[in-house]
């Protein structure tokens, strides 16, 4: 029964995971909307209003029949140009709703399954693994293997490539020391901005004010205050801080030790300018900062972590001090999930136990445990069972306190030969006499 409930398909903790999936194109629907919403409507009424005036003038008199012609080949040059702007914004449409229709897809086939035996089950999660490896992919530059991986499992309208790419092409310039991509950027996304309150244009026009300042130039000094006058000085009240660190960047020199501004003119800053616009880049569109494939790693290592997995590493012997096994395995869940009788929680050790090799032999045996995803655990939460799971129904107590079936234990002295009345632990390999085994009650 508990084999049945733990191979059965948490659909919601998977939505959890893959609702990012879901939500972007909606959000890029959104932003598609309101990039040719403005343009459009600007346009739309320059040309009522041309054809308007056209119509006046024609009908008073007052404009001659060359100019009505002008003017309605510069309403058809106009109308040519709104209709080039809606094809684009249209075909960026349709590549969204075919994007939604391939996730929603995608999650259908997931809720027609029910648990993880299931032979089309291997597949999906499959798939789903190729999209977490694209987004880590993406996320960190490397935009032609991600590409490569998407064509070669023919998932393009399940990954969001040219969406990571803008971002992946915006924060390189801005490593490279140029501003101007971004600011265009915050200028398209200038109301969503305001209302997340991110600071990334003031940032973007510091820096512009610094490099004005690095030259030295009398010239350029001279533009750079007519620039702070213009985009720095209407956030005094917002960075009142900030903008004095502005005004007194006039009496320092690049050279500088003194500190803020030799921070100001330090080259890092670009770095720290890229950091800034990939956070309000995925804050806008509903991304998590971290990586889907930590997440769901992070989650993994997570279920299956106990407070033994790290044990040997913060004794710093294969020993530990109170001479009980320094790592953990499957069964040492099985430990944290029972209790054993009064009788033999209190019943001493008379076989202490020797760990040779121990520490080697269970990292083959526990995930976390192991050379390279230990450190990679450490600072994950333990693992929560709210009750026990995959317990065996005749759970035994060894001296070393770890926990078995009995029927496990003596189908495995039977392969080692030893004789009867005697067990031996399947990850130790130390010897016992059955009759120092414990009854264990399941909780």
């Amino acid at each position: 029964m508990a084999d049945l409930e733990a191979a059965k398909i948490n659909h919601d903790n998977h939505l959890l995971l893959d609702q990012s999936c879901m939500r972007l194109p909606y959000e890029l629907l959104r932003q598609n909307f309101r990039s040719f919403h403005l343009p459009f409507d600007k346009g739309s009424n320059s040309v009522k209003d041309l054809l308007k005036e056209t119509a006046n003038g024609s009908l008073n008199g007052k404009v001659s029949p060359e100019d009505v012609v002008k003017n309605l080949d510069q309403m058809l040059a106009k109308m040519r140009g709104l209709k080039r702007k809606l094809a684009v914004a249209a075909d960026e449409e349709d590549r969204l709703y075919r994007q939604m229709d391939a996730r929603v897809a995608h999650m259908r086939e997931l809720a027609s399954l029910n648990t993880v035996d299931d032979v089309k089950y291997e597949g999906w999660s499959r798939q789903r693994l190729d999209r977490l490896l694209v987004d880590y992919m993406l996320r960190h530059g490397y935009g032609s293997s991600a590409a490569a991986l998407a064509d070669a499992r023919e998932m393009q309208d399940l990954v969001d490539i040219d969406t990571f790419a803008t971002m992946s092409r915006i924060r390189t310039s801005l490593e490279r020391g140029s501003v101007q991509e971004a600011l265009a950027w915050c200028a398209e996304n200038k109301k969503e901005l305001r209302k997340m309150q991110s600071n990334l244009e003031f940032l973007l026009r510091c820096q512009q004010y610094i490099e004005m300042m690095r030259t030295g130039v009398h010239s350029q000094m001279l533009e750079a205050i007519n620039h702070a006058k213009k985009h720095i000085i209407p956030y005094s009240d917002t960075y009142p801080v900030e903008v004095s660190f502005m005004a007194g960047l006039l009496a320092c020199q690049p050279n500088t030790h003194l500190e803020p501004y030799a921070s100001l003119y330090s080259s890092s800053r670009w770095e720290t300018l890229a950091d800034a616009f990939v956070e309000a880049y995925l804050k806008l569109l509903n991304l998590p900062m971290t990586p889907l494939l930590h997440i769901a790693l992070s989650s993994g290592l997570s279920a299956l972590k106990t407070p033994a997995c790290h044990s040997t590493q913060s004794q710093g012997a294969d020993q530990p001090a109170d001479g009980t096994s320094s790592t953990t395995t499957t069964n040492d869940n099985n430990t944290a999930a029972a209790s054993s009788s009064s009788s033999s929680s209190s019943a001493p050790q008379r076989h202490p136990p020797h760990h040779h090799g121990t520490a080697s032999l269970t990292t083959r045996v526990c995930p976390i445990c192991s050379t390279e995803l230990n450190a990679l655990a450490r600072n994950v939460r333990y693992a929560h069972h709210s009750k026990s799971r995959l317990l065996d129904h005749d759970l035994v107590l060894l001296p070393n306190g770890r926990v078995y079936g009995r029927a496990r234990l003596d189908e495995y002295a039977a392969k080692s030969g030893l004789p009867p009345g005697q067990v031996k632990d399947l990850v130790t390999g130390e010897v016992y006499p059955a009759s120092e085994l414990r009854k264990v009650y399941a909780t």
